[in-house]
């Protein structure tokens, strides 16, 4: 058994020939619309656990890391307007780098006859338009895959067990058989991988930083589900 972790959104920096396009955004790229606030400093504390680890730094408005190849959010406003040889560019430089070497240890390790457990992790305002969501951590995942519904299932029971009072729910805030990168790699390994993409609240944030309990229950957890 391999365990994987990605973080598709871990900052919002812009590389510097692209600045120009994000003159008068740094309140967006703050935001949660310019990356999962959080999630790198998660994604850290649990990498130790990891038989491998990749992280990206530059912002999703540049390009969308967690979005298939021919995704209309592929891109943000910011940067489909960009010729199509500078889209190449930006994919060629920042998107499938990060993809292709995610893509090619999965491979590695099914073709090893290895069976593989990926964990996306992932940050989302507790504030969207205007809905407050309530819940502390989401475990998204592919209910038609036996084996990620199991382990969902598992990594929520030992959540709960650590601590009774979060609140934790199952393919929320989003739809983990949504386009994303576990998705793909889905599509690629139908039998020896399975991902679920981690969705801790914002709201937990102190001072750009995940409070050192919050981190040790999930952490915990992780160790005790995979057990």
């Amino acid at each position: 058994m391999k365990l994987l972790l990605t973080c598709e959104h871990g900052g919002n920096e812009v590389p510097a020939v692209y600045r120009p396009l994000f003159k008068g955004a740094s309140d967006v790229l703050r935001g949660h619309r310019g990356w999962d606030p959080g999630a790198l400093g998660l994604f850290k504390q649990l990498a130790p656990l990891s038989d491998a680890a990749f992280a990206a730094t530059r912002t999703r408005l540049l390009v969308e890391l967690n979005r298939s190849r021919h995704h209309p959010a592929l891109f943000s406003s910011y940067t489909k307007g960009l010729s199509r040889a500078e889209r190449e560019r930006i994919l060629e430089q920042y998107y499938r780098p990060h993809r292709d070497a995610i893509g090619r240890q999965v491979a590695a390790w099914t073709n090893a006859e290895e069976h593989v457990r990926h964990v996306a992790v992932h940050s989302f305002t507790p504030v969207l338009n205007g809905a407050v969501r309530t819940l502390d951590i989401g475990l998204l995942y592919d209910p038609a895959r036996r084996q990620e519904k199991h382990w969902a299932e598992r990594w929520r029971d030992a959540l709960l067990t650590i601590d009774p009072d979060l609140e934790v729910r199952m393919n929320r805030p989003y739809l983990g058989k949504a386009d994303g990168l576990p998705t793909h790699l889905r599509r690629l390994h139908r039998t020896r991988y399975a991902g679920i993409e981690l969705e801790v609240n914002q709201g937990h944030l102190r001072n750009g930083r995940f409070p050192k309990d919050l981190c040790a229950v999930v952490r915990e957890a992780l160790v005790r589900s995979l057990r």
